[in-house]
């Protein structure tokens, strides 16, 4: 079964930083790419970034392209998310997701809020 446990979210002021972590199990996660989407408040899922099962292809959302860092330890199982000068408008729950495409099963997500 697979699982994934987001952590590391929080209250933050808008251009601070925080870092996510993503801890997988229950499937061969060196094998996966993998990916981060958000969910605003009132709004749909949106894919934020992805990285290819061997860390060395990334891509990002236009909206956090420069500022957001994803990252991946394969030997820990664990997926990141590095953010940094946080907009309010970043303020959304936070998911890591199983594949490249933002699509595949997610955990329960952890809230970020920027604000002042």
């Amino acid at each position: 079964e697979v699982q994934l446990v987001e952590s590391g979210g929080g209250l933050v002021q808008p251009g601070g930083s925080l870092r996510l972590s993503c801890a997988a199990s229950g499937f061969m996660f060196s094998n996966y790419a993998m990916s981060w989407v958000r969910q605003a408040p009132g709004k749909g899922l949106e894919r934020v970034s992805a990285i290819s099962s061997g860390g060395r292809t990334t891509n990002y959302a236009d909206s956090v392209k420069g500022r957001f860092t994803i990252s991946r330890d394969n030997a820990k199982n664990t997926l990141y998310l590095q953010m940094n000068y946080l907009k309010p408008e970043d303020t959304a729950v936070y998911f890591c997701a199983q594949g490249g495409g933002g699509g595949g099963p997610r955990g329960q997500g952890t809230q970020v809020t920027v604000s002042s």
